[in-house]
């Protein structure tokens, strides 16, 4: 009883630490933005598209064309340590294994009406 009377904190210091330790899970419930964890995300998803792009054999400036969202920097850092790994390892590029499709261009929407109608004249 004595220790309660010389710290008198003592008890309101015990009854807030575990509401201050779940600062974390309450923002993920919270769905608040976190700006570090978003950036390390994005650097990390940078680096592995970087670095699968390098295993794939694709160049850098590829992978930046087919990933215009990924960072630029993380991308690189990713392509550069899956190249030096190869080197190191002397590993061969692993080449997709899917077919190439090249992407069908859009028609504007006055060719997309006019090419049903001259398809069917010209069957009769």
């Amino acid at each position: 009883m004595r220790a309660i009377r010389r710290f008198p904190l003592l008890p309101a210091i015990l009854f807030a630490l575990p509401l201050l330790t779940a600062c974390e899970q309450v923002g993920e419930l919270l769905e608040l933005p976190n700006p570090k964890k978003e950036a390390a995300q994005a650097d990390a998803e940078g680096r592995a598209i970087g670095s699968a792009c390098r295993h794939a054999g694709r160049s850098l400036e590829d992978c930046y064309v087919l990933n215009p969202g990924a960072q630029k920097a993380a991308v690189f850092a990713g392509w550069r340590d899956m190249n030096d790994y190869m080197m190191e390892h002397k590993l061969d590029v692993v080449p997709s294994q899917l077919p190439q499709v090249p992407p069908q261009p859009k028609a504007a929407p006055a060719q997309a009406a006019e090419a049903p109608a001259a398809a069917r004249a010209a069957q009769h």
